[in-house]
């Protein structure tokens, strides 16, 4: 085996109000469904440290960091960022620094052992997130942190980023729109929140727009004559994955209709790129999925692909 499974006991302490479907108790199920399943003892199991703000400051705005570290409420209270249900209670920005964290070490260790891959367990998600706000259950973008720390830190020069999760990644293309060392390829319900990503224009970004009941088999289609090949034309020197699980058929979330299976087929397409362009470097990192059985099933089945190829 050798993928480094990260996450931290904080990412559990973020909460928000009784019956959101962002809760701890999706960590408990992956967790839960990894011992069923017989894999866990063989992962590498490393505890996520508390991102810098040099490393938040590459992708968001001191403005933004700032606003977010004073708004912390007192024990007991929620705040919103987005006036909706992005909400921010007592422990929730430890719990999002360890989440971006979490990525930055899945990066180092990955970057330091050729042929591994990691997985990052961790919440709040992120990739709604942009440069200056936060919305959709996010905070800080913990994907966009750790492709920013590959380019800066580790000196790369192309980074791939592949967002299956059933909501468009608004933030990441926020983020890297326009930059070229970054490719973006973001999969998704349209329309569907967060009603962004239909209309992209940059060259460096590859939205996938995808009508309500796609199924495996849409999916696999659109992979395979769209994101694969311009991930190989790409030719990546670290892959990452905003792994979203929220368009499994149980999870009423969306209206997508994918299973397990798609997602370990999706899984061995992208790690089989890796394999050829990046020594196998993949890092993926825990988006949506709140149907909690469907959720851990789906992260098994992921996590499988990338401990056993």
């Amino acid at each position: 085996m050798k993928t480094f499974f990260i996450s931290h006991p904080d990412c559990a302490l973020h909460r928000a109000p009784s019956g959101h479907p962002e809760c701890p108790e999706r960590l408990a199920a992956i967790d839960d469904q990894l011992i069923a399943s017989g894999i866990e003892p063989w992962l590498r199991h490393r505890e996520a440290p508390l991102v810098t703000r040099e490393q938040l400051l590459r992708v968001h705005d001191a403005e933004y960091i700032d606003a977010l570290e004073a708004g912390i409420p007192e024990p007991g209270h929620w705040a919103t960022l987005d006036g909706g249900d992005t909400y921010v209670g007592e422990h929730s920005l430890k719990a999002a620094q360890r989440a971006a964290g979490g990525v930055v070490l899945g990066v180092d260790l990955v970057m330091a052992h050729s042929t591994h891959t990691a997985f990052c367990s961790v919440r709040p998600p992120g990739h709604h997130a942009g440069r200056d706000y936060g919305m959709g259950f996010c905070l800080f973008n913990n994907v966009a942190v750790g492709a920013a720390h590959a380019l800066e830190a580790h000196g790369l020069s192309r980074v791939a980023l592949v967002d299956f999760d059933v909501h468009h990644g608004n933030g990441t293309e926020d983020i890297f729109r326009g930059d070229a060392r970054v490719l973006f390829c973001s999969s998704f319900q349209h329309p569907f929140y967060p009603n962004t990503g239909a209309d992209t224009r940059s060259d460096n970004i590859l939205n996938l727009p995808l009508p309500r009941d796609t199924d495996g088999a849409a999916l696999r289609s659109v992979m395979e004559e769209r994101c694969l090949p311009a991930l190989e034309a790409f030719r990546p020197e670290l892959i990452m994955v905003s792994a979203g699980f929220d368009g499994h058929l149980e999870d009423d979330m969306a209206n997508f209709r994918l299973v397990e299976a798609d997602y370990e087929w999706l899984t061995g397409e992208l790690y089989d790129i890796a394999k050829r362009h990046c020594d196998g470097r993949l890092v993926s990192v825990l988006e949506g999925g709140y149907a909690l059985s469907a959720l851990g099933r789906s992260v098994v089945a992921h996590i499988k692909v990338l401990a056993e190829s």
